[in-house]
Formats: C-alpha cells, structure tokens, sequence
C-alpha cells in the first residue's frame, strides 16, 4: 500500500509541475519607429508577466534592438542583448522589474518595462539615472504599480 501512496504523490507532483509549466506564455513586444503612443517605442511598453513567460521583441525596421539595462533587471536574472533588426526573446526566470531599451533610440526615450510577479527590486530601480525621456516613461509606469 505504501508504494502506491508514494507513486500517487509522484504522479500528482508531476502533473502539477506540468500545469504550471503548459502555463507559461509568449508575449510579444514590437520595436516601432511610430505608433499612437509616439515615435521611437516598444508596443507595448509596459508589460504585466508571470515568471516563466517569454518576452519576444519584434523589429519592424533594421535599427531597433532590444537589450537589458545593466542593473535594472532582478538579481540572478540573465541579461539579453538584441542585434540591431534581429528578434530577441527574454525568458522570466527571476520575479521583479526588468527595463528594457533600444540601444540606438535610449535617448530618445525608446524603453519598456516588464513586471514579472512582484517589483522586490522597486528600491534599486528607482536608484537609476536615465536619459530624461527614458525616466519619463519609467516614472509614470512605476507610478502604475
């Protein structure tokens, strides 16, 4: 009787394990010369995610990329760093914050932030100093948490 309790148990872990990863979602983030929110963005700029979901960053001209911003991504979380043009995908393994840019565009204020779960790194992200449009954006998503 014991065995089957024991492989019962394995069973459901195993199912429960599958269900959260079945879970797990694509979003996609186009990189926009122009949109109704502006020139120069991603769309959408701000993202609500789980961990475990993937980011995909979709060119639609040759002189975006998308790439974390050194210190703005949650502790242990693996930064991306797009080619100009290329799709890039960003897979959530840590909870927090993530700040997103286009290299060439930053300036210009061409940012996006991802929140996965809880912001635990809100404190540090607010400790960054960005171009001014960037910060611009930044602050008034923040201000939405």
């Amino acid at each position: 009787m014991k065995p089957f309790r024991i492989t019962a148990a394995l069973i459901a872990a195993g199912l429960t394990l599958g269900a959260a990863t079945a879970q797990a979602q694509e979003i996609v983030v186009q990189m926009l010369n122009r949109s109704e929110s502006g020139m120069m963005v991603f769309e959408p700029g701000f993202v609500k995610a789980n961990v475990g979901d993937t980011i995909r960053f979709v060119p639609t001209d040759k002189g975006h990329n998308a790439e974390t911003i050194k210190g703005f991504l949650p502790d242990g979380a693996t930064a991306i760093e797009g080619k100009s043009g290329k799709e890039v995908t960003l897979t959530l393994t840590k909870e927090g914050l993530y700040g997103i840019r286009c290299k060439p565009h930053y300036g210009l204020g061409m940012v996006a932030l991802i929140e996965a779960g809880q912001p635990v790194n809100l404190d540090a992200v607010k400790a960054i100093h960005e171009p001014k449009k960037a910060a611009q954006k930044f602050d008034a998503w923040l201000n939405q948490l």
